[in-house]
């Protein structure tokens, strides 16, 4: 059976080509062209996953997670503009499970969806490990099946993005990874992303560690050449 993805965006040209590239991979595509609109859509036939912007009339994709989130735990991706930095820290502590900034990769996005579907089935099923997806290293685990963090027994909520940079890092303890190296792991080889981005995402990283673990430290930055896991 197909899983149906919702895409809210007041952009008509991004919901046509989109809708066409995921009706392609085989999903059922329901669109919306506003917050307000998507609200009752989502509400009344719930899809198993929603593509939101942020910027939008009427309701914005602020407003609609926020709402969603009242009665929903389905996965959501954030569509941002290049520089709404702010918004993504937002909508990421108001439950989003990842971002990604326009413009976009359209298979960038197809693999997020792929991938956050994957772990919402996966989600409270007993399955059998395979050796290979899961990485330790001390006090750190991660699932790659699942795509599940924790810490010291912990469990760590990760974004996808946040995920794949972790496993990255934790991979080769003490090798040094720079920022392209990372973009590649977290975006894909032919996805640029600036500097930036990678920083943010690795700020962002550490404060959730720390959040459970106050002394976390794993993760440490060669200014001017990148990040490594400490051995």
């Amino acid at each position: 059976m197909a899983h149906t993805v919702a895409l809210v965006d007041d952009d008509r040209n991004i919901l046509a080509s989109v809708s066409i590239a995921l009706e392609a991979e085989g999903f059922d595509v329901r669109t919306y062209t506003d917050g307000a609109e998507a609200l009752r859509g989502l509400s009344q036939r719930p899809p198993d996953l929603a593509v939101l912007d942020i910027k939008m009339p009427r309701m914005d994709g602020m407003e609609l997670l926020q709402r969603l989130r009242q009665t929903s735990q389905m996965p959501v991706i954030f569509l941002t503009s290049k520089d709404d930095e702010l918004d993504e820290l937002m909508g990421l502590r108001m439950g989003a499970d990842d971002y990604i900034k326009k413009p976009f990769s359209q298979r960038l996005l197809i693999e997020r969806i792929r991938a956050l579907l994957r772990r919402e089935a996966l989600r409270g099923e007993t399955v059998d490990a395979d050796p290979g997806q899961i990485i330790t290293r001390g006090p750190l685990l991660l699932d790659g099946a699942r795509h599940a963090c924790s810490w010291k027994g912990q469990p760590i909520d990760l974004t996808v993005t946040e995920f794949l940079l972790v496993r990255a890092l934790a991979q080769r303890p003490g090798h040094v990874k720079n920022r392209d190296q990372l973009m590649d792991a977290a975006y894909g080889e032919h996805v640029y992303v600036d500097d930036r981005t990678i920083d943010s995402h690795i700020k962002r990283l550490r404060k959730k560690f720390k959040a459970v673990d106050p002394d976390f430290s794993q993760i440490e930055t060669l200014y001017g050449v990148g990040y490594r896991y400490k051995e």
